[in-house]
């Protein structure tokens, strides 16, 4: 029976913030903004105080089936699969069951930018795909359009081996053991997922092959035929071979020489930094005291992203002046000093949110700010202040350290506030202190002298 409600629906075709949108004007029903929610990119709009979708053939389709009454529920919606050559790309109404089947797929991601979701074309994830989404599934090959462009990636990936099939079943019980050891350990838990994952990588493309029979010859394969073939970077390749020297020496106790593997030669970059007129023009617009006091802490004490979102209210310890970041990178505590305007910036913004337990706070009680929140915090003020390059919260960390340098702080005293092992990591300022640099005269000078 047909969902007369439905058509109801009235469409109008706008341009909304630089883009062109389709407006639905309906009368509130929760059944029908549930199932054009499911749209693709669906919003609501406070301006205009109605729901629009993208003006795309993949919206008109999703809305005439909303119309005809071919969309019962949720679990109804349609899925929509971009078909490329390397890749595949769904889009679908957020909902636990379906995300739980993407996140089975290795090497699944979540394209924020796109708002879809990104598994590797190999394989058989395009019958997974289609067997599990059914009727649901909208499909659109873009393979035939790219096909003059992919022929000889595609000889290459095959000659490589890169489409990676499922992790052999026999693999589960060694990466167990392997994260069981760097727990007892105690490495963080990113180095743990993080290397897990190299292991697995290796593991499955050196399959069906066991890892007490992999040998070192294995290993100079798998650099040059997934790696150094597939454009990874440097640090990428030397964490793979961290893990692999790791696991083949603590887990399985072999006699491979990992050491001798090849690793990439050193890949030196200089800081990227602010100066100090825009930091100031990047922390000034914001309004949001929450916003504000995260990034300018950042800034005042020259945190990593990590350690300001694991700052916990004992941390602060305003009658010394004193910071603590605990347990961080290299599993070190370190000390930073804390000026009265910091202090005042943090009480200010105590009295307003009152935390539970982190310093900074997400919805959740008790519970601390998320990574990507932080980082779209950033965004915005950076779109705000006119800032057109590509900042990060690191950089402000980076400029902390340069300022320190030009305003005569030594050396040693700037590595200890930074956490920094060695001293040759924060020697990489002095690259880029505008007050160093400024010094050196150019012999060009020295030619027109006398003149």
């Amino acid at each position: 029976m047909v969902d007369f409600h439905c058509l109801m629906i009235k469409k109008k075709y706008i341009e909304h913030r630089g883009e062109k949108r389709i407006r639905l004007i309906f009368s509130y029903d929760e059944d029908l903004i549930q199932k054009v929610r499911g749209i693709p990119c669906a919003k609501w709009s406070q301006t205009l105080r109605s729901w629009h979708v993208p003006d795309t053939s993949i919206s008109e389709k999703a809305l005439q089936r909303i119309i005809r009454g071919e969309l019962k529920s949720v679990s109804d919606s349609p899925v929509y699969l971009d078909i490329f050559t390397k890749k595949l790309h769904l889009t679908f109404y957020a909902n636990d069951s379906d995300i739980e089947f993407v996140k089975s797929f290795m090497y699944y991601a979540w394209v924020k930018s796109k708002k879809v979701w990104r598994i590797p074309n190999f394989g058989q994830n395009i019958a997974t795909v289609r067997a599990y989404f059914g009727k649901r599934l909208i499909e659109v090959d873009h393979r035939d359009e790219e096909f003059f462009e992919a022929t000889q990636e595609l000889e290459v990936l095959r000659r490589s081996r890169a489409v990676l099939g499922q992790t052999p079943e026999y693999a589960a019980s060694y990466l167990e053991e392997f994260k069981k050891w760097m727990r007892v350990r105690r490495y963080s838990e990113s180095s743990v997922k993080s290397y897990e994952k190299a292991v697995r990588v290796l593991l499955t493309y050196l399959s069906p092959k066991k890892p007490e029979s992999i040998e070192n010859q294995d290993l100079i394969d798998f650099v040059h035929g997934y790696l150094i073939v597939n454009g990874y970077s440097h640090s990428y390749q030397n964490q793979i071979i961290n893990a692999a020297k790791l696991f083949f020496r603590e887990v399985l106790h072999t006699d491979l020489e990992v050491e001798k593997l090849e690793r990439p030669r050193p890949h030196y970059k200089l800081p990227n930094v602010l100066s100090r007129e825009e930091v100031r023009s990047l922390l000034e617009p914001i309004r949001n005291v929450k916003h504000k006091t995260a990034l300018s802490l950042i800034y005042a004490c020259g945190l990593r992203r990590s350690e300001l979102l694991n700052l916990r209210i004992r941390d602060i310890d305003s009658d010394r002046h004193l910071l603590i970041v605990r347990q961080s990178k290299g599993n070190r505590d370190r000390l930073i000093p804390i000026s009265d305007n910091v202090i005042s910036v943090l009480r200010e913004y105590y009295r307003i949110y009152r935390p539970k337990k982190y310093l900074f706070e997400g919805v959740k009680a008790g519970k601390p700010y998320s990574a990507a929140s932080l980082d779209q915090v950033l965004k915005s003020a950076c779109k705000r202040s006119g800032i057109e390059k590509p900042v990060t919260l690191h950089w402000l960390r980076h400029s902390y350290a340069t300022h320190l340098l030009e305003s005569g702080t030594d050396l040693r005293y700037i590595q200890e506030l930074l956490g920094h092992k060695s001293s040759r990591t924060t020697e990489i300022y002095t690259h880029v202190s505008e007050k160093s640099l400024q010094k050196i005269r150019t012999p060009f000078d020295d030619l027109f002298k006398n003149n």
